[in-house]
């Protein structure tokens, strides 16, 4: 009765979670919040299954104290869940400057809105915004406070990622005032729930560490039967294609001189970095890829500024989709003068793009919309709005020759004129030393806003190289190729081949280079690169390499006795190139932004570098046990037994260091949570997945209670369906449920 009331509850939590985060893509987060996760009945589920979870304990008469005090971390963890419930108090303070208040506006039990009093009073004596240099992006918000408490005074600074405590309530940085002169605090009381959830995560995080180095665990104890056993054969197929287009290019300036051009400076994107940066941007929109013809980025950029009615004429925006060509009978490859036409009304997009954004988002206004913003883009290069390329006030603020709100650089506009002129008399050695005169006065004036010869260097190096491109094809290449050899070896086996050395070596070769790519993004950006959906599917093919790497030296030592070439190690390499090869054609080809920006304040802790780094590396040794489940279902039709058996402890070997990765990504990422602004847990449709995938993941882990997952074809089986949680706490919630952590 326990035993099936457990797996009930268990089964029924995991659904209703999935549940809610559906309800609240259907009505809302206020809805949600206030109907299911704080209703009392969402309450007694948790608590109906922490009651059978502990009867359980006790029956099954649970003497290892390591099993003891992981489930015990949950409860504890649950228990300071609802002291918070019961006990803590949140609300938002809004405070104008020297003025003085005790007021905090909290939500009350019927969702409304109630005025609270703190203990003492609050004044504002100053608002700031940093700035990262030469830009208008926001670096940091600070608000500096007095706090008066009868004849006590204390001053203090509420700022992103810091916290100002007094007297059990916590101030955290929400928001501002458009004249400066006011900010808005968030307010949170919880003097008990916090300690006994931070017991909770202590004795969580010591358990699930201490799970992969005890002695007598299951996972010592599957490194050990792992290196006794010979390893599985393994069976994968993917498609790849792609296509090439060619094109006749308009005149521009010689390579040499554009390259030159590129090495300039421009504020773009909110950052101060080289103009090629930009001209890649530009063009890769407009024509979808980096070049044009046989033209640089930098050619493009430069024919569309001084021969603007040349480049208009030539059929350089790529038309994706079906609709635009079906109903309005476009080609694949368009000029943008085509789209304003004076015999049809001028600019024919218009009516399009009015219907677009009164509501209609079909496919063919969707795709015209697209379209509009390519030949916007278009507009503001040549009116010279996006060449923010001039210093000013020592770096203060960087200006285009002419801007919309009336300001210019005199300077800017001299030499744009110059320019113009040499480019229109093929003056190249004199374009080249204007272009010097260029440089030289960004160095005068740039200030600290210039980025360093390192991170210039580093970037135009990125540039140059499109590394995930570069890798997505060779790895995935040479996993088909692997595959290929493994099946002809699976006929044919051999003691030893020089082609398994080759592969691992191949494998090294590329994770050094996505390494490089990833250190060049950091160095370019200033940030640790896991900010974005982009950088963390770089990150993640990376993690899948290092741990095949990793294997592969660990297992290369034991050689099948049979003469077996199908080793661990080969089989590792294999995912690796299969996995990274995939993970960055999806960055590739979606929709994730691929661009370097400044990280917003709020994500600027080392905490988040920690908590994304160790979810990510959970991700990629839960994608290695999915793969063992679709080997095993093609083994098992070629009914190699005694490999598939071997896929069963490889896999497993993988399950717990990534639920130990898990469980400590997600609970690091709640203390990051509520250091940045004061809720360790608010049931984010990103977070509630999270919580979902390791709850499914962590069935397999109790093989004792559920004996049917000691069966191989049902825990592959099971493995292969839990895989769908991640591609739902990945891609679905960044796609279609959206939330604060959607990348999409």
């Amino acid at each position: 009765m326990i035993r099936k009331g457990l797996i009930f509850s268990y089964i029924a939590t995991v659904l209703v979670l999935a549940l809610a985060t559906i309800v609240e893509k259907a009505h809302g987060t206020s809805f949600v919040h206030q109907y299911w996760y704080g209703s009392w009945w969402f309450t007694l589920l948790w608590a109906i299954l922490v009651a059978f979870s502990v009867a359980w304990m006790v029956r099954c008469r649970m003497r290892r104290w390591q099993l003891v005090l992981l489930h015990a971390s949950f409860v504890v963890i649950l228990a300071g869940a609802l002291l918070t419930k019961l006990t803590g108090s949140k609300g938002v303070m809004h405070l104008r400057q020297h003025k003085v208040t005790d007021v905090y506006i909290a939500k009350g039990s019927d969702g409304g809105e109630i005025e609270r009093h703190l203990p003492f009073t609050v004044r504002l004596d100053r608002f700031d915004v940093s700035y990262h240099e030469g830009t208008d992006a926001a670096s940091d918000y600070q608000s500096q406070l007095t706090i008066v408490d009868g004849d006590n005074k204390r001053g203090g600074v509420v700022a992103m990622n810091k916290i100002l405590s007094y007297r059990n309530y916590r101030f955290y940085q929400s928001g501002f005032d458009e004249d400066m002169r006011g900010t808005v605090l968030s307010v949170n009381s919880d003097p008990y729930g916090i300690p006994v959830t931070y017991v909770g995560y202590a004795l969580l995080f010591f358990s699930l560490i201490y799970m992969l180095i005890d002695p007598k665990g299951t996972f010592r104890q599957l490194l050990r039967t792992l290196n006794a056993k010979p390893s599985p054969r393994v069976l994968l197929f993917l498609l790849l294609s792609s296509a090439l287009s060619t094109a006749h290019a308009a005149p521009t300036v010689p390579r040499e001189s554009a390259d030159k051009f590129g090495r300039l400076n421009i504020l773009y994107n909110n950052r101060i970095c080289p103009v090629q940066t930009y001209a890649l941007d530009f063009t890769k929109k407009l024509c979808g890829k980096r070049h044009y013809d046989n033209l640089s980025a930098e050619q493009v950029l430069l024919g569309f500024i001084f021969w603007g009615d040349e480049w208009n004429r030539e059929p350089i925006m790529k038309i994706k989709g079906g609709e635009a060509k079906m109903c309005l009978g476009w080609d694949s490859q368009m000029a943008p003068a085509y789209f304003f036409n004076k015999a049809m009304g001028g600019y024919i997009l218009a009516p399009y793009v009015q219907e677009y954004y009164n509501g209609n988002n079909d496919g063919l206004h969707k795709q015209v919309a697209q379209i509009d913003d390519k030949l916007m883009l278009i507009m503001e290069l040549r009116q010279g709005l996006s060449l923010k390329m001039f210093p000013t006030k020592a770096g203060a603020t960087w200006v285009a020759p002419v801007q919309n709100e009336g300001t210019k650089s005199e300077s800017g506009e001299q030499f744009f004129s110059t320019l113009y002129r040499d480019a229109l008399s093929a003056d190249w050695h004199h374009f080249d030393s204007v272009v010097d005169d260029v440089a030289k006065y960004q160095q005068t004036h740039g200030g600290a806003s210039l980025p360093t010869n390192m991170q210039g260097t580093a970037e135009r190096i990125y540039n140059n190289v499109p590394f995930a491109t570069i890798l997505f094809m060779s790895n995935l290449t040479l996993g088909f190729l692997m595959l290929f050899w493994m099946i002809v070896r699976m006929a044919r086996p051999v003691r030893r081949t020089w082609e398994s050395a080759f592969f691992a070596i191949l494998n090294v070769l590329a994770w050094l280079a996505l390494t490089a790519c990833m250190v060049l993004r950091w160095i370019a950006s200033g940030d640790v690169p896991v900010s974005n959906g982009y950088e963390t599917m770089l990150f993640l093919a990376w993690l899948v390499m290092l741990i095949s790497i990793i294997g592969y030296v660990r297992t290369s030592r034991h050689v099948d006795s049979e003469g077996n070439i199908l080793t661990v190690g080969n089989l590792l390499v294999l995912f690796s190139f299969l996995l990274s090869g995939f993970f960055l054609l999806v960055s590739h080809i979606s929709q994730m932004d691929p661009k370097i920006g400044h990280m917003m304040p709020v994500l600027n802790s080392p905490l988040l570098t920690i908590h994304v780094s160790i979810i990510m590396m959970a991700y990629a040794l839960l994608s290695i046990t999915f793969l063992c489940s679709l080997t095993y279902a093609l083994l098992s039709v070629l009914k190699k037994k005694n490999a598939t058996e071997q896929l069963y402890v490889l896999s497993r070997l993988f399950l717990y260091p990534a639920m130990t990765c898990l469980g400590l990504g997600i609970f690091i990422g709640a203390i990051w949570a509520n250091v940045s602004w004061g809720e360790y847990w608010s049931w984010d449709p990103k977070e509630t997945w999270a919580l979902i995938t390791l709850m499914v993941y962590a069935v397999p882990l109790h093989g004792t209670s559920l004996p049917i997952m000691r069966r191989p074809r049902v825990y592959h089986l099971y493995m292969a369906l839990a895989f769908l949680t991640i591609l739902m706490t990945y891609f679905g919630v960044n796609y279609f449920l959206g939330g604060m952590h959607s990348y999409a």
